[in-house]
C-alpha cells in the first residue's frame, strides 16, 4: 500500500503548494517570485519525498515476492519428493 498510495500523497502536496502560491498571489494582488517560491519548493520537497517513499517500497516489495515464490517452489519440490518417497515404501 505504502508503494502504490506515497506518489499521490506526493502529487497532493504539489497541488497543495502550488494552492497555497495562488493564494498568495491573490491575497497580495501582484505576482512575484518570493511569493511563489517557498510554497512551490514545498510542493517539490513533498513530491520528492512521496517518491522517496515508494520507489524503496515497491522494490522491497518485489524483491519479497520474488523470494516467497522461490520458497514455495522448493517446498513443492520436497513435498514432491517426500510423497514420491511415502508411495514407493509401501
Amino acid at each position: 500500500t505504502v508503494g502504490s498510495t506515497a506518489p499521490f500523497v506526493g502529487l497532493f502536496g504539489t497541488v497543495w503548494g502550488i494552492y497555497h502560491a495562488l493564494t498568495a498571489i491573490g491575497m497580495s494582488g501582484q505576482a512575484s517570485i518570493d511569493k511563489v517560491a517557498g510554497p512551490v519548493g514545498e510542493a517539490l520537497i513533498m513530491t520528492a519525498i512521496g517518491l522517496g517513499v515508494a520507489v524503496p517500497a515497491v522494490l522491497g516489495y518485489n524483491w519479497l515476492v520474488r523470494r516467497n515464490k522461490l520458497v514455495l517452489d522448493m517446498v513443492r519440490v520436497v513435498a514432491g519428493r517426500l510423497h514420491a518417497s511415502l508411495l514407493n515404501a509401501r
